[in-house]
């Protein structure tokens, strides 16, 4: 099944780098604009995160299409960092602690990335589920940056570091889905193309 993993498009926050995860922000102007201009490919199912960035995300790509929200491909909850950018964090002793961790510990006050990729899986659990059962060979997923590294870090093919699948708003990664390696929760996601 061929499935398409978009990341939303800009925000306010993403344009000052921030760490938006549970913010629930709009697209700016600059980022509806952006989105007006890409072209990606029809998908027998459009499934979105609930949160606002991605939704006005799927509206403009898909204008039309009647979408499913997918509540467990919302972003990582950022703590403590949450709608701060590097700058402002600068003198936060957490903040350096995490980054002396290569960012493999939990956001504090926030979500564990084995939280964050658990409700990952149980989101694609459904989307796969939804798709065989109806008969959909492929699928368009508009979501964030954090969920699509996250997928494609544990069951991407070739096999990449977590950093290296990063995603650049309204773009879009086209992977071949194996539905009967996704059951046994292997490399199931055969990377294709960027678009």
């Amino acid at each position: 099944m061929k499935l398409y993993l978009i990341r939303h498009s800009l925000t306010e926050g993403n344009l000052h780098r921030r760490y938006i995860g549970i913010t629930d922000e709009p697209l700016c102007a600059q980022g509806i604009e952006l989105a007006k201009q890409k072209r990606f490919p029809k998908a027998g199912k459009l499934y979105v995160s609930p949160m606002k960035r991605c939704v006005q995300t799927a509206e403009i790509l898909y204008p039309g299409q009647p979408f499913e929200c997918v509540a467990e491909f919302a972003e990582c909850n950022f703590g403590l960092f949450e709608n701060k950018n590097a700058d402002e964090l600068r003198n936060c002793a957490e903040y350096q602690q995490w980054i002396d961790n290569n960012g493999k510990s939990r956001f504090p006050n926030g979500e564990s990335k084995e939280h964050f990729l658990r409700r990952c899986i149980a989101g694609l659990d459904k989307v796969a589920a939804d798709c065989k059962w109806n008969h959909y060979d492929s699928a368009a997923l508009v979501v964030h940056g954090g969920t699509v590294m996250n997928l494609m870090e544990s069951y991407g093919s070739p096999r990449k570091a977590f950093y290296e699948w990063h995603i650049e708003n309204a773009s879009c990664y086209e992977v071949e889905m194996d539905m009967e390696l996704w059951k046994t929760r292997k490399r199931a996601l055969k990377y294709i193309k960027s678009i």
